[in-house]
């Protein structure tokens, strides 16, 4: 499915990031099963090798090299979709204990399939964050949580930064346009504090990632509920 090792490994070193052989086995059938899940269930636009390899990703582990994340650290990808960034992250580092949440089962069900078929260890949980954040064993229980998402950082912080524990972290991967300045009042409110917000380039478009330290516990009346974010964002 994936273009051949080669191939990869040259696009993984543009990046300075390795590629293994085992790590290419893992991308190959990750790719080859995405695409052919995605026949029935909507997971992807992207489903061009070369797209799959940079888009996808690489776009998710690039995340690795402007984040410390220590080893056997936890990370929870929140609204993760087809597995991104995690799957890729826990693809490259199988040190992190990944936990997978999305809302849609169909989601979770072609995750689950997809950590068996690749061979790794992942929990996979359905539910919305807001929902998930309320049980003892997830709230503040994380050392990172993670989204790729297009929803501005004011909303995505309201559902992530609850779940990351003191002294951990909240990585957003956004979009060039999006500041971190614009949801520095609703980051402050949740326990948080902007640690670096940093833009470059993947193939041939900009990314930028925005790390939100936790530096103190987020109020218990967040997250509100998904109707009371939707109409006012903090």
């Amino acid at each position: 499915m994936l273009p051949e090792f080669e191939f990869c490994c040259s696009e993984f070193q543009k990046y300075g990031l390795n590629l293994t052989h085992e790590m290419y086995a893992k991308y190959d059938k990750y790719a080859e099963f995405l695409v052919e899940y995605n026949k029935n269930v909507n997971l992807t636009a992207i489903t061009d090798p070369a797209g799959i390899l940079v888009k996808h990703f690489i776009d998710s582990v690039i995340a690795l090299k402007y984040v410390d994340i220590p080893e056997n650290s936890t990370l929870i990808d929140v609204g993760t979709g087809a597995g991104f960034p995690s799957v890729p992250i826990k693809i490259y580092r199988p040190d992190i204990k990944v936990t997978l949440l999305d809302s849609l089962n169909k989601r979770i069900t072609f995750l689950e399939c997809l950590c068996n078929l690749i061979g790794i260890d992942a929990e996979c949980v359905h539910g919305r964050a807001e929902d998930i954040e309320k049980i003892p064993e997830y709230r503040e229980k994380f050392d990172f949580s993670c989204a790729r998402a297009v929803a501005n950082l004011s909303v995505l912080s309201e559902y992530c930064l609850p779940f990351v524990s003191i002294g951990g972290a909240f990585i957003s991967l956004k979009g060039p346009n999006e500041s971190a300045v614009d949801s520095e009042n609703a980051i402050k409110i949740l326990g948080g504090s902007v640690s670096r917000e940093t833009i470059y380039n993947v193939g041939q478009e900009e990314r930028k990632i925005i790390v939100i330290k936790k530096i103190s516990q987020t109020p218990s009346k967040y997250p509100r509920n998904s109707s009371q974010i939707k109409k006012k964002s903090l």
